[in-house]
């Protein structure tokens, strides 16, 4: 589980330049995937995954994976309002363990408090209907998810290169 870092600025340090992320909100029923550019500045809703079993739904990540040349995985890790890891957060952390299994790229997690509430507004502002937003809300989250570790990304470079 060596690729799997904890520090942001670590796994900053393993990506590989122009290569995008993908951005995983892992559900119980549902596996909300977004992915970024190439400059690692905006994260874009790709899909959502009905979960099957583990194995099928590492499949159709690392196939993901292939096809955008990914250099990098940020999962959602979804903490209690104050702070705490409860069970689903241990879930995340043992499926970013298994994924660590079958790839050799960097995993971190990023604190996703409010992720699918704030996809939700959003969703709702751009007056999606009811079912189209059961269809997206799980892909935004992602995105909303990435889009936070991106912009920590874009600060952490900032103070690099400053």
């Amino acid at each position: 589980m060596q690729n799997v870092v904890n520090n942001l600025s670590d796994f900053n340090d393993l990506l590989k330049p122009k290569y995008p992320l993908i951005g995983l909100d892992l559900g119980t029923k549902t596996i909300g995937i977004s992915i970024s550019d190439l400059l690692l500045k905006v994260a874009n809703p790709l899909l959502t995954l009905k979960r099957k079993k583990l194995y099928l739904d590492l499949d159709v990540i690392l196939n993901i994976i292939s096809e955008r040349s990914i250099c990098g995985i940020v999962l959602g890790l979804p903490k209690n309002m104050n702070g705490s890891e409860g069970p689903r957060a241990q879930s995340t952390r043992s499926f970013g363990h298994n994924l660590s299994k079958v790839t050799n790229l960097p995993i971190t997690f990023w604190d996703e408090r409010l992720s699918t509430v704030a996809a939700e507004k959003a969703l709702l502002e751009a007056d999606t209907t009811r079912k189209r937003r059961a269809e997206l809300i799980d892909s935004v989250a992602a995105a909303y998810i990435l889009q936070g570790a991106l912009d920590r990304l874009g600060y952490i470079r900032d103070q690099h290169d400053g």
